[in-house]
């Protein structure tokens, strides 16, 4: 088994997100060690995310120096990559899944439904705000940045009453306890590939690619294909109002996936979904999976999703979200 040097960023849950993959490897029999990466997302916390890029701004610095030789993979957040691959780099491993669903942590442990009017929900997410304003208008959002201690902080000093982070980032650090009430569909869409870990090499690297495929789960790998290929079809990115999800029951992978527009009027939402069967020990599993994300988006854009995403960009434009949607 070969020596790998993992990179990482360098925030409490990249670490110990890194740490899990790192056992799991250590598990099949390789030396693991783990190197920090500092990313610009990481250093500009207060600059608005327009004036950093896009997308894969948690991503850039951890490519390069895997593209170097400074580390052998990178761990990412899955749902930070850009759906666009980068040349020379491969994802070769999606290990098992955690919770993919967004989590509201209150100081009092109200759900959602009986927060008082006008109450103040912390969230960095352009697909949370709207999705919020979709189901309680009476509520205020305001942004929200920083590492999870931070965020929690905001609520346990009565900032604000609530704040919405992926229930992955809870549950990795141990703090799953702390969630008022899990938002789920169809209630509440995820990010797409939220709460998945994708681990990228060099496409040249066959030794450290075979080390990671021991511990890739290949159900959760499908189900990410297919919501990035969805999400990859639609032109979005990490800021882009749109949710899915994909997963497998009785022998058939399901995506659903949907797109958000916040209008003068009002908040529309639409959903597509369509299944495959899947054969697990199919070598064309994965392909299978990527058509099936471009088959439902295909029926967004039927349905008018192209018009929607439009419109949400040129809102950002003229009034740019100040942050990422954070883990």
């Amino acid at each position: 088994m070969p020596r790998i040097v993992l990179g990482t960023r360098g925030s409490l849950l990249a670490r110990t997100q890194t740490g899990h993959v790192a056992d799991q490897l250590r598990a099949v029999g390789c030396e693991v060690t783990v190197e920090i990466v500092q990313t610009i997302g990481d250093v500009k916390r207060d600059a608005p995310i327009a004036s950093l890029g896009r997308d894969g701004v948690f991503v850039h610095e951890l490519e390069k120096a895997l593209q170097e030789g400074r580390v052998d993979a990178a761990v990412h957040s899955c749902k930070d990559l850009p759906t666009t691959d980068t040349d020379g780099l491969l994802v070769v491993a999606v290990p098992q899944r955690v919770t993919p669903f967004d989590v509201l942590v209150t100081a009092d442990g109200r759900p959602l439904d009986e927060l008082p009017a006008r109450a103040v929900i912390g969230t960095s997410s352009i697909r949370r705000v709207t999705q919020l304003q979709k189901l309680r208008p009476d509520l205020v959002t305001a942004p929200l940045r920083g590492n999870i201690d931070t965020r929690l902080g905001r609520v346990t000093s009565g900032h604000y009453a609530g704040i919405i982070l992926a229930a992955a980032g809870l549950e990795r650090v141990g703090l799953a306890d702390r969630g008022a009430e899990l938002l789920q569909p169809p209630k509440f869409w995820p990010a797409i590939a939220q709460g998945a870990l994708a681990l990228q090499v060099r496409a040249d690297d066959t030794a450290v690619q075979a080390a990671l495929r021991l511990i890739d789960h290949a159900p959760s790998h499908r189900a990410i294909v297919a919501e990035r290929a969805c999400l990859s079809s639609l032109a979005g990115g990490c800021l882009a109002p749109i949710g899915g999800f994909a997963a497998e029951k009785e022998g058939e992978l399901e995506l659903t996936a949907c797109v958000l527009d916040n209008t003068p009027s009002e908040v529309r939402r639409i959903d597509a979904t369509a299944a495959i069967a899947v054969d697990a020990a199919a070598e064309e599993a994965q392909q299978a999976a990527a058509d099936l994300g471009r088959r439902v988006a295909e029926q967004l854009r039927a349905a008018g999703a192209d018009d929607m995403l439009t419109r949400m960009r040129e809102q950002q434009e003229v009034s740019p979200p100040p942050l990422p949607d954070l883990d």
